[in-house]
């Protein structure tokens, strides 16, 4: 069987590596001559709307699915006129704008942060009588990895902030003063069975996810699960499904969702029985969903601009490297490593030993 993929980055390629033992071959479909997810997947180069090439994608494969959030909606409904394409390009439309995504919260009764939409420079005044300061000033589409967004604390900054993002449909929400990030993965096939994966706790270093710790057994689990569970069945969803969350005095509140594998579930790959990847390929694929329990205890670092030494990264017998093969770039995310270790503590010291030594630069 083959799985066609919008997008030909990281995520498409852990997608292909995950289906190889299945049995499983992928297409890829990306603008970018160099897309690295060629290297183990076929690869139509292409503009993601461009209607022959998406044609001539789905031709070649028995389902089609998408590897990023920003894929033009408008292509997705072109190819489900006639195939099959999952997840739903509802939860894709719901993803690409904030807006969007907090009232589909709203909706579902899961809280949030409070949050105005923007569009006129006089609205922005108003909402900050309702969301207080400090808060965040973001774009509805488009940002990712904290690209789009910027902090107001004080009034004096509201008319520089507008001149950076006004112009674009915009939302202000409340900055939260979080105990922790953290987020929670789940699976969901055609019949609507969901399997949930651990929470991950996420520490991010100038938007851009740093590490992500497994966390089971953790008190807030049932809960995460409550949230994403209601995501999931109100948008008919089929595959793997990202919520992001703050953590704040022991409450969740939901800070957006990603239809699609996710960065902080890279380290299920070596830490679960079976990898969000696989999983997100067998329920497309309607096959029966994998275990989503955790094995042991791990973590997963992102190398972002550059990457270490591969023998200084494997200096610890229980590390694994994803080296993406990716023309370094400040601010790209170039490859990341896994370590597991059999109890938290362990996985804490282990953690910091391969930041340490892997001289892992924030930038």
């Amino acid at each position: 069987m083959k799985i066609g993929i919008l997008g030909g980055g990281q995520l498409a390629r852990m997608l292909a590596l995950a289906g190889y033992p299945l049995g499983l071959q992928c297409v890829v479909l990306d603008p970018s001559a160099d897309a690295c997810a060629a290297q183990v997947a076929d690869l139509i180069q292409a503009d993601y709307n461009d209607q022959a090439a998406l044609h001539e994608l789905a031709e070649q494969v028995d389902v089609v699915t998408f590897e990023f959030e920003n894929i033009p909606a408008q292509s997705l409904n072109y190819l489900l006129e006639n195939y099959p394409v999952y997840p739903p390009p509802i939860a894709l439309h719901t993803a690409q704008d904030r807006l969007n995504e907090k009232n589909l919260f709203r909706q579902l009764q899961i809280p949030v942060p409070e949050f105005v939409a923007i569009d006129r420079f006089e609205q922005l005044q108003q909402a900050i009588v309702r969301t207080g300061l400090p808060a965040v000033l973001k774009t509805r589409s488009m940002g990712y990895d904290g690209k789009g967004q910027i902090v107001l604390r004080h009034q004096n900054e509201m008319t520089q902030a507008w001149r950076q993002l006004g112009g674009r449909p915009l939302i202000i929400e409340s900055l939260v003063g979080f105990d922790r990030e953290v987020s929670i993965i789940a699976v969901r096939n055609r019949a609507g069975d969901i399997y949930y994966y651990p929470l991950s706790e996420n520490t991010h270093y100038r938007g851009i996810l740093h590490y992500a710790q497994s966390c089971p057994d953790d008190h807030l689990q049932a809960r995460a699960q409550d949230y994403i569970k209601c995501i999931l069945d109100e948008l008919n969803y089929v595959g793997v499904l990202a919520l992001e969350l703050f953590d704040v005095n022991g409450e969740l509140l939901a800070n957006e969702i990603a239809p699609r594998v996710h960065n902080s579930g890279h380290w299920t790959i070596e830490g679960a029985e079976v990898s969000q990847f696989e999983n997100h390929l067998r329920a497309i694929l309607d096959l029966p969903l994998g275990d989503t329990q955790a094995v042991g205890f791990s973590a997963m670092v992102n190398f972002i601009g550059t990457m270490p030494e591969t023998a200084i990264v494997l200096g610890d017998a229980n590390v694994h490297l994803h080296d993406y093969s990716k023309a370094p770039r400040p601010g790209r995310k170039i490859g990341h490593a896994t370590v597991r270790s059999e109890t938290q503590m362990e996985l804490s010291d282990a953690l910091k030993n391969l930041i340490t030594r892997a001289s892992i630069v924030k930038q």
